[in-house]
């Protein structure tokens, strides 16, 4: 009987001086992710056995300087380290310099990885935006790192919330920037880039259902002209290419319809308009999965919480879920290349 396959999957440890570390240890001592994959930490031992302490946690540590050389076994954390740092002068909660070279570190590890075909998939603990300017890294955040560096020509933003897929035109923006960014080419581009990701994981034909963005989608042009003159047509443009698309669909009812399963994607015009239905559904396990890249990346949608790190109060249910969720699209992806 052909043994049941598990992606191998890399977990960063974040910043440092984060929860993190604290989220990542509980992470690896849960049942559910070695069910689901082969995972081993990008991070400092050093870090995660002061984690390991301020939760009270018995672990050991397995140094390892490639995936092959795991372990992959509940209570033994499988760590590539990066460097050697100095690790005692990081403090819990604050921005700092070496946490940010840390954190970054650990990013082009598993991208490094990532390519060279050794890991399936990346988990990721949040980083601190702070920090990596503190060493000059120009791109926003985890994302355009990961795009940038792997040469992708797009990175979708995803956020997964049960029974909701929901993609975004436009994520760090002001929200009269990120209207006037809703052109028709634009939403025309996420629709078809949508729909080849998610037959690439073996969903056939995907319902992708396009949100519109003015109250009531405008009402034929009272409250705004988006929807008659971008985002329709970009629809129309995409059944015209064979993509079963619908919309656009007004927003205060496209999520509620939507979490019932009954599409296989929403494309969220703007930033909040996707983040607060997910996040008022289910905070901690709306995660982020990032398309586009050679590999599968995932993250937690929080943030370091510098106010709670190192009181072993952080909770790892957001990044067992970024994790198992990686898991999951990563598995799809190898059935489809079988």
């Amino acid at each position: 009987m052909e043994e049941q396959f598990k992606p191998v999957m890399a977990i960063t440890m974040g910043d440092p001086a984060g929860i993190g570390p604290e989220t990542v240890v509980g992470t690896m001592l849960a049942d559910e992710i070695h069910a689901c994959c082969k995972p081993f930490v990008i991070g400092s031992i050093a870090i995660l056995d002061r984690a390991a302490k301020v939760l009270n946690k018995a672990v050991k540590f397995n140094k390892i300087s490639d995936p092959a050389e795991a372990k992959y076994e509940k209570g033994v954390i499988d760590v590539i380290e990066t460097g050697d740092y100095d690790t005692d002068s990081i403090q819990w909660g604050k921005v700092q310099k070496l946490a940010g070279q840390m954190a970054v570190d650990f990013i082009m590890k598993s991208i490094e990885l990532g390519m060279a075909g050794k890991v399936d998939a990346v988990s990721t603990a949040p980083i601190n935006k702070q920090a990596i300017k503190l060493i000059g890294v120009k791109e926003p955040g985890h994302t355009e790192i990961y795009q940038h560096e792997t040469h992708s020509p797009y990175a979708l933003t995803m956020f997964s919330c049960h029974k909701l897929r929901v993609f975004f035109v436009s994520r760090h923006m002001s929200l009269i920037d990120a209207v006037h960014y809703a052109t028709k080419d634009v939403v025309l581009s996420y629709i078809e880039n949508i729909d080849k990701e998610l037959r690439g994981v073996g969903i056939e034909n995907p319902l992708i259902a396009v949100a519109g963005i003015n109250p009531h989608n405008g009402d034929n042009g009272l409250f705004g002209r988006e929807e008659i003159d971008e985002i329709e047509p970009a629809v129309k443009a995409a059944q015209a290419k064979g993509i079963n698309a619908v919309g656009p669909i007004p927003a205060d009812s496209i999520f509620n319809i939507g979490k019932s399963g009954k599409f296989d994607a929403i494309l969220s015009e703007y930033h909040d308009q996707g983040h607060i239905a997910c996040k008022t559904l289910d905070f901690e396990k709306s995660v982020t999965i990032t398309w586009g890249l050679p590999f599968i990346r995932g993250s937690v949608d929080h943030g370091t919480a510098f106010d709670i790190a190192g009181k072993a109060m952080a909770n790892e249910v957001s990044l067992i879920e970024s994790t198992k969720v990686c898991a999951e699209y990563a598995t799809r992806k190898h059935n489809m290349a079988k």
